[in-house]
């Protein structure tokens, strides 16, 4: 179990990470709050024996690829040019550019949280890169390839709200905090804090419709998500400072396939200069800089 940190001790990436709020990334007239993305180059002749779902997309013409589509600067999906934008959907792209297949080769599934490990038990798709956050919970399931970013558990509330000096957790008990169904937040605050009552919906956006329709008095869930949501509504919005938690986001695989887990882990283990410029072209565009995490060792 995950306890959370008091705010004051959760200093480990907060002053990096949280450095987003100041630079309000976002704007109505580019609501992912990104730059132009590199185009990763497509890889040949690629061959990736004993992989069953390197095969399977294969044989279906290319990777359906789980994602989120309403966190600007992660995984956004604009409604009315139908281009997806963040650091989490050029990840997907570039895996799958490192598997043979192009751009136009890719189905996007976005699927809620709730439902990540059932849709890649289910074969429903091939990976998933939506701030999917590893736990040994998770591990039960499904496997991970990374981490390909850390970042920490936050606190969306009101401009002018008076919880805007939060110290701890505990200090929204009796007010009621929203966050996503099967998310690692929400799980947390069940768990550990049960004066604070929840609400929880399928999607983050709704959350933050809530918030500032003053139905629900935080939102919670990874800095790097409400940042994005802060970012789209600064007059309105504010990131409470520091981290609750470690989070580490993990490229969501079926269970069992370690060879497409190590062909991952080696693509962003040597490819530190693409990491990088996928990085400085989404969620670099606010001003922050964060290092790249090593990888963990399969098995």
């Amino acid at each position: 179990m995950r306890k959370f940190r008091n705010i004051a001790a959760a200093t480990i990436a907060a002053g990096a990470l949280l450095a987003l709020t100041a630079c309000n990334s976002g704007s109505p007239s580019d609501p992912a709050g990104g730059g132009d993305a590199p185009e990763p180059d497509v890889a040949e002749d690629v061959a990736l024996e004993g992989s069953p779902t390197y095969d399977r997309m294969v044989e279906n013409g290319g990777p359906t690829i789980g994602v989120k589509e309403d966190q600007p600067n992660l995984g956004y999906l604009d409604v009315t040019t139908q281009e997806r934008s963040g650091f989490d959907i050029e990840i997907a792209r570039w895996i799958a550019a490192s598997l043979g297949f192009s751009e136009d080769q890719i189905t996007y599934e976005p699927i809620a949280s709730a439902n990540r490990e059932q849709a890649l038990v289910n074969g429903d798709i091939d990976y998933y890169v939506g701030t999917y956050s590893i736990t040994d919970n998770r591990k039960e399931q499904i496997d991970f390839a990374g981490p390909y970013f850390e970042t920490g558990q936050g606190f969306l509330v009101s401009a002018d709200s008076e919880m805007t000096e939060v110290t701890d957790v505990s200090d929204f008990n009796g007010m009621r905090v929203c966050s996503a169904t099967g998310s690692t937040p929400i799980q947390n605050i069940k768990e550990n804090y049960p004066e604070i009552e929840t609400t929880e919906y399928d999607i983050y956006s709704q959350c933050v419709e809530d918030l500032l329709s003053g139905k629900v008095d935080a939102v919670t869930t990874d800095a790097a998500i409400l940042i994005g949501y802060a970012a789209q509504n600064p007059d309105e919005l504010k990131v409470l400072d520091g981290l609750f938690t470690e989070e580490r986001y993990g490229v969501g695989l079926p269970k069992g396939d370690t060879v497409l887990q190590e062909h991952i882990n080696t693509l962003f283990t040597e490819g530190g200069d693409e990491w990088q410029k996928i990085f400085d072209a989404t969620l670099g565009q606010s001003g922050i800089t964060v290092e790249q995490p090593a990888v963990d060792p399969v098995g």
